[in-house]
């Protein structure tokens, strides 16, 4: 749609000054204050700011706060706009100008001096940036982050769910998660935690025979459950066969140990697993592309080391 008659000449006569042109160049792409517009095209602070009120007031420029600055932009409308024709035409004039030519100059060094106070923080805390880091942000926020890597069309089978806890962590990032497991008591909690959730679903039945589709999901995990199964090369079968080619199974589960009182305590059958014995499993599976890891531990774990094993189907 044209602009009316008032606006389009508005924005001419906000473009009709050379100074304010090249302070426009200037903030095409980049958030800029009064002060570093003042170094860069080299004027007083008071012709600045009236430059900037006559391009805001013709709908030019953009301002945000940030902290105790503000920051300035160039304001533009949808592509094909004609405001934004209009800049585009005036932008072609410009460049190759020598004055804008060295704005461009002045601006790089502006730029550059804005990371130094970061460069010269690194500098001197670099041997403490993971303590600051965690004080300030905590630890768990990379492993969330990461989660929106998973592609939201996934179907994500969690087995052995337990109560829960995996499922609304899976749920925000992919389009359907299921929750199995053989205890009806777990799967009650698991229910009150993740009931809410319209895209998460629960199926009572036993790891070593899934309630599940072959072909019918795109990863599978079993989270600290094959120490508990009698036949965890049967439970990791049952993942590679609901499997669609291409999924990829995770298992998260105790390196080898000798803590006994853990069959009669927790109900453990195995006392952890060796990596030669889960690339084994995973292969019996169907699985390849095998990867195991080392987790580090949590510095307030008791228990033992954990690994994460991944397959993909083949």
């Amino acid at each position: 749609m044209p602009l009316a008659e008032p606006q389009i000449l508005d924005a001419l006569s906000a473009l009709s000054d050379a100074t304010r042109c090249r302070m426009i160049r200037l903030l095409d792409g980049q958030e800029l204050t009064v002060s570093e517009l003042c170094g860069v095209l080299q004027l007083p602070q008071s012709t600045v700011s009236r430059h900037l009120k006559t391009l805001a007031d013709a709908d030019w420029v953009a301002s945000r706060r940030d902290g105790t600055s503000r920051y300035y932009t160039l304001a533009l409308d949808a592509a094909d706009g004609p405001r934004t024709r209009l800049w585009q035409l005036t932008r072609d004039e410009l460049e190759g100008r020598p004055s804008v030519q060295q704005d461009q100059r002045r601006l790089a060094r502006i730029l550059a001096r804005r990371g130094e106070a970061s460069q010269q923080f690194f500098a001197a805390a670099a041997g403490q940036w993971d303590r600051l880091r965690e004080d300030l942000f905590g630890r768990d926020f990379v492993g969330e982050a990461l989660l929106g890597l998973l592609p939201s069309t996934w179907v994500v089978a969690d087995l052995g769910c337990g109560t829960g806890a995996v499922l609304p962590v899976l749920a925000p990032h992919v389009a359907r998660v299921i929750g199995v497991d053989g205890s009806e008591e777990m799967l009650a909690a698991a229910g009150a935690r993740a009931g809410h959730l319209t895209n998460v679903e629960l199926k009572h039945g036993p790891l070593e025979a899934v309630p599940l589709e072959s072909a019918s999901v795109d990863a599978a995990t079993l989270m600290l459950v094959l120490h508990h199964l009698p036949s965890p090369a049967a439970a990791l079968a049952e993942a590679g066969r609901i499997l669609k080619p291409g999924g990829r199974a995770l298992v998260v589960d105790m390196a080898p140990h000798d803590r006994e009182e853990y069959r009669q305590k927790m109900g453990h059958v195995w006392l952890g697993f060796s990596d030669d014995q889960m690339r084994r499993l995973l292969a019996q599976a169907g699985l390849d592309a095998i990867r195991i890891h080392p987790l580090p531990p949590a510095a307030d774990a008791k228990g033992p080391a954990l690994f994460a094993a991944i397959g993909t189907k083949a």
